[in-house]
């Protein structure tokens, strides 16, 4: 770990104790080497530098939205996590290399399928990149939920610590047999957002619910 990644890191896991009530013993069932694909739910409030911080010293990497490098302070922490930059909204091949070259090197590459933040915790639709990425590396991806953490930012405005829960599921491949349609990669979208789905309370589930609804049909269990 190089000297920028320990003290980001350093300084989180204070911050944490301070803020939070971490209920994240499940995250130990994470291997500690890589590739790994791993998707999760995204409030956008406090879950991406909790995740970046209990997965250390993993190698890891990421996509984070273009816009956010703008910011010089977020440049400096997402270039030193390994994040790497995607334009939203389009096929940014360039970002698709650099994540397929990530995997290669081994790394533990987080995304959320949901593709923007859902703020209020309750799961949305999930978009098909995910799905993309997984079928071209054809390295496991891992399911982790979290809730909890949509209330961080109010809860410090009035002092008050946050209980963040984390839930790790089992990983899988991906299996398809022919050609693979813009129909059948949300069909595979929605299946691992259905993983997440059974981690998390019934209120938290939003667009996927209806647990009764779904499938495995191209999710095969390592």
């Amino acid at each position: 770990m190089n000297f920028s990644k320990w003290f980001i890191t350093t300084l989180l896991k204070i911050y944490f104790r301070l803020t939070l009530r971490m209920d994240a013993d499940e995250m130990k069932k994470i291997p500690m080497q890589g590739p790994l694909i791993v998707i999760s739910n995204h409030t956008g409030q406090i879950e991406v530098p909790v995740l970046v911080t209990l997965l250390q010293p993993r190698k890891i990497s990421g996509w984070g939205k273009v816009e956010a490098f703008d910011n010089a302070f977020l440049r400096w922490v997402f270039g030193t996590w390994g994040i790497i930059p995607i334009r939203r909204g389009e096929a940014d091949i360039k970002a698709l290399k650099d994540a397929l070259r990530a995997l290669q090197d081994g790394c533990f590459f987080g995304i959320a399928p949901e593709g923007t933040r859902n703020k209020t915790g309750v799961l949305i639709r999930a978009h098909p990149g995910t799905v993309i990425l997984a079928l071209r590396s054809g390295v496991p991806v891992l399911p982790v939920a979290h809730w909890g953490g949509e209330v961080f930012l109010a809860n410090l405005k009035r002092f008050k610590k946050t209980d963040f829960h984390i839930r790790v599921g089992e990983p899988f491949h991906i299996k398809v047999e022919g050609k693979v349609t813009g129909e059948i990669r949300q069909q595979i979208a929605d299946e691992m957002m259905y993983r997440i789905a059974r981690m998390i309370p019934a209120e938290y589930r939003g667009e996927y619910a209806g647990l009764s609804k779904a499938t495995d049909k191209f999710l095969v269990n390592l």
